[in-house]
């Protein structure tokens, strides 16, 4: 099943496993415009069924760490159509996600100096982002956000729906709106850390608003099927905290998504642990609330992949790190070879080390 043909719709992917988006830093910060290398980065990967981007910044505010290519501007689209002009040539499928880091940023990575946006003003603790200070790449903790007011919450509305416009320029075959990981639609849906008092904030309903309204005008542009939304219930990254009652707050968002026949909903698992587990109550309750297509992700090697699609938690398993060091994860996984180790020291900015010069195998 896991190197069948999967289709979805009017989207036909050549099998059922997914290129995770991971953030590898290897634009210029000044233009964020996708340069050859990481044309050929996606290039190596096309046997994927679905590649997700990396996370792609909406706008300059959008923007939480130093070297990521964005997708807000006409340039950064032509740079991003090479791209999927070289993974559709190679004969795979591309989504874009889209990205808003809120108050996972730091002043100095935007061009007005402006602070970290936020659902409320609440500072992530023990987070921090990489920037450049005094002309040196360094990391360091994220500064306190400013909290938008209802006016830039709508702001932001379009500024996913220019996105969006820019990404069917672009090529992409569909999109992601990124909801996880503690990143600025993850922040709005903490009842903890969402204390709005506008339509934003209070109810489950107010708190899923914003993304939901992000849904409906990428919807516009795109066939809903080729929309993905992406959660992590679980998750503490960037200082998150458990929601109070994941079995009432995810399926609310599965029927929302599978009432407005989105195409993908994609559940990462953080610890790569309940999601393994058969018994555990929260995949079977996105499945009873969503008809459409769910991609698991956290810790899967071929044996797990195949578990989870034959007990029909999900249809498609996304890989993230083994895609790093094995540009041909896909024939290595269906032919039985041993996988590259990944050299984490790489993973984030330089050059073509660990980026463009992992072999395939003989």
């Amino acid at each position: 099943m896991l190197f069948d043909k999967f289709t979805n719709g009017a989207v036909t992917f050549a099998n059922h496993i997914v290129m995770a988006p991971m953030t590898r830093c290897r634009a210029d910060h000044a233009d964020a415009i996708p340069n050859a290398m990481i044309v050929e980065y996606y290039r190596q990967r096309a046997a994927a069924g679905m590649i997700l981007s990396e996370g792609v910044p909406v706008s300059d505010r959008a923007r939480g760490y130093l070297g990521t290519a964005a997708l807000w501007t006409e340039e950064q689209a032509a740079g991003w159509k090479k791209v999927t002009d070289a993974v559709h040539a190679a004969g795979g499928q591309i989504f874009a996600q889209l990205w808003h880091c809120g108050r996972i940023a730091h002043s100095a990575l935007h061009a007005d100096s402006s602070p970290p946006a936020g659902a409320s003003n609440k500072a992530a603790a023990n987070s921090q982002t990489f920037v450049i200070l005094d002309g040196q790449p360094a990391m360091v903790d994220c500064e306190a956000p400013a909290a938008l007011s209802t006016a830039e919450v709508k702001d932001v509305v379009q500024q996913f729906a220019h996105s969006a416009w820019l990404a069917q320029k672009a090529g992409f075959d569909g999109v992601e709106i990124h909801g996880a990981n503690g990143y600025l639609m993850d922040q709005f849906r903490c009842p903890v850390l969402n204390d709005r008092k506008d339509q934003y904030g209070g109810t489950l309903e107010n708190r899923y608003r914003l993304l939901l309204e992000i849904v409906d005008v990428v919807a516009e542009l795109f066939e809903p099927r080729r929309i993905a939304v992406r959660q992590s219930p679980y998750g503490n990254f960037n200082d998150m905290l458990p929601d109070p009652d994941p079995l009432v707050t995810y399926p609310y968002l599965a029927a929302e998504l599978d009432r407005r026949e989105i195409g993908f909903l994609h559940v990462y698992d953080q610890s790569a642990s309940w999601i393994h587990d058969a018994a555990h109550p929260l995949m079977a309750a996105l499945r009873a609330a969503y008809r459409g297509a769910i991609i698991a992700c956290g810790g899967f090697d071929r044996a797990r992949a195949e578990a989870i699609l034959a007990r029909g938690h999900a249809d498609l398993v996304a890989i993230g790190k083994p895609f790093i060091s094995n540009p041909d994860l896909v024939a290595r996984l269906q032919q039985g070879k041993q996988l590259t180790p990944f050299d984490q020291a790489t993973f984030y900015a330089g050059g073509a080390k660990g980026y463009i010069d992992y072999p395939a195998a003989d």
